[in-house]
């Protein structure tokens, strides 16, 4: 799929309402790979998204899925991070969603991409098992893994994976390593996670973290990545699905950094800072998807009053570059960029 792209722009899968069929279709549409977010979806939903993104075009596109990891959350602290969040609930007039654990509908979503005939499906926060793998590139499926450094990157390939989508720390939203463990391991950056992967292996990768322009593509492919995934670039493109409070904070010269934080899923995810990060990174347990539902309505509920200060303004270390323009747009001044101003 990657080498029958017209350009080497692969649109991240953003969960959460960002990623959209419109988004994707124009993406898609427009030479580069959309991609579909499956996370915090049911499988109805989902093939419902497939299905309008089908309607929009007929190029190719991926479906992202979260792996379910194991329930290691400890009850005592979840619910004391519960009561630390009942105060900002009172003050929303809202009441904390109940912190369950789930497999975010998995095995529907893996049969449902299946009959679908995804045309590439993208994995994220584990690396899908061997049989999974299979059965996908049966279907005529092409299988790619989001990891963060090189062992992850080796049990990928060991699994059959077709793509490695190589996440530096430099990316905003959730970190997709394979461990939700409390012990920090080190955050790769994304040009030297390249360089560490290539090592490994000669199979396509994607590179994903702080790439905004031309030059960012550029810089990724000759430190030997094969396209380049952009999210947060995409966040101010009218086909996207970020709300307007989020987009205001991306712009807003109150918000002048970000961070990697657990505070609002209960799993590391780099966004802007803001005061209900500042107020709770130290005390959110590593307890995830529990802490995401549990922060959830508290989270919907300050998008639709605006109130950008309780929010998971996810975003990339480059998020002051992104521009206000159609994602087709968009993609037509990074490769112009990237050809430095040449005539495509």
């Amino acid at each position: 799929m990657l080498k029958a792209l017209k350009y080497p722009i692969v649109q991240a899968p953003m969960a959460g309402g960002v990623s959209t069929p419109a988004l994707a279709a124009a993406v898609s549409e427009a030479g580069g790979l959309g991609f579909l977010a499956g996370g915090y979806k049911t499988s109805e939903e989902l093939e419902k998204e497939i299905r309008e993104l089908r309607g929009r075009t007929a190029a190719g596109f991926g479906v992202n899925l979260f792996v379910p990891g194991p329930d290691t959350a400890d009850p005592q602290a979840l619910e004391a991070y519960r009561a630390k969040l009942l105060k900002e609930a009172e003050t929303l007039n809202v009441s904390l969603g109940a912190p369950d654990f789930d497999d975010d509908d998995y095995a529907r979503k893996i049969a449902l991409v299946q009959a679908e005939r995804v045309p590439v499906v993208s994995f994220t926060f584990g690396c899908p098992a061997k049989e999974t793998v299979q059965t996908l590139q049966e279907k005529g499926i092409e299988v790619a893994v989001t990891v963060t450094n090189p062992a992850e990157a080796a049990l990928a390939l060991d699994a059959g994976a077709d793509v490695l989508c190589l996440q530096g720390a430099e990316a905003g939203g959730h970190r997709g390593t394979f461990s939700n463990d409390p012990d920090l391991r080190e955050d790769i950056g994304l040009l030297v996670l390249i360089r560490l992967v290539r090592t490994l292996t000669d199979k396509p990768v994607i590179a994903a973290g702080g790439i905004m322009d031309g030059a960012g593509v550029r810089a990724a492919l000759a430190a030997g990545a094969d396209a380049a995934q952009l999210g947060t670039a995409f966040l101010l493109c009218p086909e996207s699905g970020t709300n307007a409070a989020y987009r205001k904070a991306l712009t807003d010269p109150e918000f002048t950094a970000t961070r990697i934080t657990r505070a609002f899923t209960g799993r590391r995810a780099r966004g802007l800072v803001n005061r209900f990060m500042e107020t709770y990174d130290a005390e959110a347990p590593a307890a995830y998807p529990q802490v995401h539902h549990l922060t959830q309505r508290l989270r919907k509920e300050a998008a639709a009053r605006g109130q950008a200060d309780y929010m998971s303004l996810w975003a990339g270390q480059g998020y002051r570059m992104a521009r206000a323009i159609p994602a087709a747009q968009l993609i037509h001044e990074l490769m112009t960029e990237f050809h430095g101003k040449q005539n495509l």
